[in-house]
């Protein structure tokens, strides 16, 4: 059972619910180690249970880890405790674009396909990862105040859809393909179906297939015609219709191939909504009988080894030990293929994957031979050749962002170098720069020497080192044909809408509650006024909600007199619970020093409160007896084993105890006299990526035994 104010992992402190679904609830939490808030998805009990269910769940969970994308929300970490299984994620502050096409009824045609690009972004850099969401619907899509469209739930989907859960669990039977309600095999064709659907929906303000029954609305999406968006709004513009027909075709053959195809023509219909360039698949060819090209035959073979070797390696690298096949969770239940059973074809994706290992060695053997032969080979380099092998292998990869990293440590911030993107495209340099851990931040300038969306410059040089999560200003360039944004900022949206489609762009919104502007107003905008910008391009306007409703803000009460604290809880008609005394090494007696909810929490009146007041430093001492070992594969899976570590133990109370550099383990540590009763062992080391060295660190808590 999950409760507010407990620990999980030893680093997530859950503050409150934020959301509650089908299969799970979701906490915000801290991250003590990482210093950050991130959202934690919890499964709940019934699913909890279920091992056929939390074997999937964990595996597509941890390859879902293993996507950064700016329009993914990104996984963190996965982790089981007393029976409690959970995912970590990145926290997005905003709303699912299902409330969102509830709060405006329906979506510009232009706002819809600036959504929907966004979108297919990240689905495609999913579907690159050989990774299918299967559950693509506006609830799974998540509009973040600075105007990002972000998709969630990858992995947990697959799970779900791959063990049968119920349709009114899953809730996704208005957005499923024709090939999912059947029950039978479904690829990325399916996501491309469903993403259809979800544009219908925003252009629209409905879903095209609807009934009594879950059973009755899959029949109709195998059986009925699409009804096409203009019938409902005939102004949306016919390369739009085109584009949302051709996604929701019956046969998978007759829509678009991957995400690519339809990103190209989304992009296409912002710049020419009317004309007909949606190439729709001829039905009489494809009704034909033809003979297969050799070379379409090895595409088949290379595709089919690719599948198996991938599907394989990865129930090698979970350990994953094949379910019982007949459970049931209801009557109304659609069952999907499961990708992992194996049948017949077990020993042969046994044998291809045995087929692979050998080949990898083999390959490494040649270049022992060769690099002794030549002096052209270091042993560094044959590692390194190795560590490329296992992963175009199908090795699960492990996530590249710091940022991400579950090892981070608070006592030594991460820092990693700055890259080299001027000249880069800007979408492609700030994925570079999200992948090494930064943030990135665009400033666009008119230029006659670059081309527009080239990169120009940066305000943190090449190689300097900065800190994980530090933001990096890329000055872009808006080509000659720029034009300055327009200020709309206090304006109405409205009033802000049409002056900015006036100037050419399109409109992105978000929105916020505020207590300085009124409703319906522009808070804020992204670019500013007067900054230039392509046009085409999207303005984020982020619309003020108003007070929000009868909620207050938590302060920071840390360092409070605790007659202080009790007021303001009382006058704000909130509900004092408990309050207790603990011993701080940071905070003076008498003074509150621990509060459940963190600084900035909304609060409804009468939240419960609880509060700590310290009873100042303990007079107790403590001593340390330890054996420091060198960093576990488990914690640092690329540490590279008798490399120099950086070791500190820091008390609580801020004493550092060690402070040492060495390769030799394990390490003895007998230290007396210690004030604090917990400490913090940090181990940091170096490894080198793609020529660049990157200082990366463990950390572990370690509990004093009083004198």
């Amino acid at each position: 059972m999950v409760k507010i104010g407990m620990m999980i992992g030893d680093r997530y402190e859950i503050l409150e619910k934020i959301g509650t679904g089908g299969m799970s609830d979701v906490y915000k939490a801290k991250c003590h180690k990482l210093n950050r808030y991130v959202a934690i998805k919890v499964l709940k009990q019934e699913f909890s249970e279920n091992e056929n269910f939390v074997s999937k769940f964990r595996i597509e969970a941890r390859a879902a880890a293993g996507l950064m994308h700016p329009n993914i929300v990104n996984v963190y970490d996965v982790g089981e405790e007393n029976g409690i299984y959970y995912i970590v994620m990145e926290l997005v502050e905003g709303i699912t674009l299902k409330k969102y096409i509830e709060r405006k009824a329906r979506l510009s045609y232009k706002e819809a396909v600036s959504i929907a690009i966004q979108v297919s972004m990240g689905i495609e850099a999913a579907h690159n990862n050989h990774i299918i969401h299967r559950d693509i619907k506006p609830q799974n899509i998540i509009i973040s105040r600075d105007g990002k469209v972000k998709v969630t739930d990858f992995g947990i989907a697959k799970a779900a859809t791959s063990n049968t859960i119920t349709s009114n669990v899953m809730g996704s039977v208005h957005y499923t393909s024709p090939e999912q309600a059947r029950g039978g095999y479904s690829d990325e064709k399916s996501d491309i179906y469903s993403l259809g659907i979800t544009l219908f929906e925003m252009l629209t303000g409905r879903v095209p297939f609807n009934g009594e029954t879950t059973v009755a609305i899959a029949i109709k999406h195998i059986q009925e015609e699409m009804v096409s968006p203009k019938e409902f709004v005939p102004e949306i513009p016919s390369s739009v219709e085109a584009i949302v027909l051709k996604c929701c075709q019956k046969s998978p053959d007759r829509r678009y191939q991957n995400m690519a195809e339809v990103i190209a023509d989304l992009k296409q219909s912002l710049i020419s909504p009317d004309e007909d360039f949606v190439v729709a698949r001829d039905m009489d060819e494809e009704a034909s009988t033809r003979a297969i090209s050799q070379e379409e035959m090895n595409q088949i073979k290379r595709k089919s080894q690719h599948r198996e070797a991938y599907e394989e390696q990865m129930r090698l690298n979970a350990q994953y030990t094949r379910p019982p096949q007949n459970e049931e969770y209801g009557e109304e239940e659609y069952e999907e293929e499961d990708e992992y059973d194996a049948g017949d074809g077990k020993m042969e994706k046994v044998t291809t994957m045995l087929a692979i290992l050998a080949g990898v060695i083999i390959c490494v053997i040649i270049l022992v031979l060769v690099g002794k032969i030549f002096g052209i080979m270091s042993v560094d380099d044959i590692g390194s050749k190795i560590g490329e092998e296992t992963e175009e292998s199908g090795g699960v990869m492990q996530p590249e962002n710091p940022s991400a990293d579950d090892s981070g440590s608070t006592g030594d911030v991460l820092r990693v170098p700055m890259v080299d993107v001027l000249g880069w495209n800007v979408e492609d340099a700030k994925k570079e720069i999200v992948r090494i851990g930064l943030v990135p931040e665009v400033s666009m300038v008119e230029s006659d020497t670059y081309e527009e969306n080239i990169v120009i410059s940066t305000d943190i040089p090449e190689g300097q080192e900065v800190e994980v999560n530090t933001t990096v200003v890329l000055t872009v360039s808006a080509g000659t044909g720029a034009v300055d944004v327009p200020e709309v900022e206090g304006l109405t949206y409205e009033e802000a809408y049409n002056r900015i489609i006036q100037e050419g762009f399109t409109v992105s919104r978000t929105e916020s509650y505020s207590a300085t502007v009124d409703m319906g107003r522009v808070i804020s905008q992204n670019p500013v006024g007067g900054e230039p910008a392509p046009k085409g391009s999207a303005i984020t306007l982020d619309v003020s909600l108003g007070v929000e409703n009868n909620k207050i803000a938590m302060p920071n009460m840390i360092g409070w007199e605790q007659i202080e604290a009790e007021e303001w809880i009382h006058e704000n008609g909130m509900i004092l619970k408990s309050i207790g005394e603990v011993y701080s090494d940071t905070v003076a007696e008498g003074l509150v020093c621990y509060q459940n909810f963190s600084e900035g929490t909304f609060l409804d009146p009468g939240s419960i409160i609880e509060i700590n007041v310290s009873l100042g430093k303990s007079d107790a001492t403590y001593k340390c007896n330890a054996i420091i070992e060198a960093p576990t594969v488990s914690e640092a899976p690329d540490y590279p084993s008798g490399s120099e570590v950086h070791i500190t133990l820091v008390a609580d109370s801020g004493k550092v105890l060690v402070d040492m550099t060495t390769s030799t383990f394990p390490q003895a540590v007998n230290i007396q006299g210690i004030n604090s009763q917990w400490g913090t062992i940090t181990l940091t080391y170096t490894v080198t990526v793609d020529g660049v060295a990157q200082s990366k660190s463990v950390e572990r808590r370690i509990e004093f035994a009083q004198e």
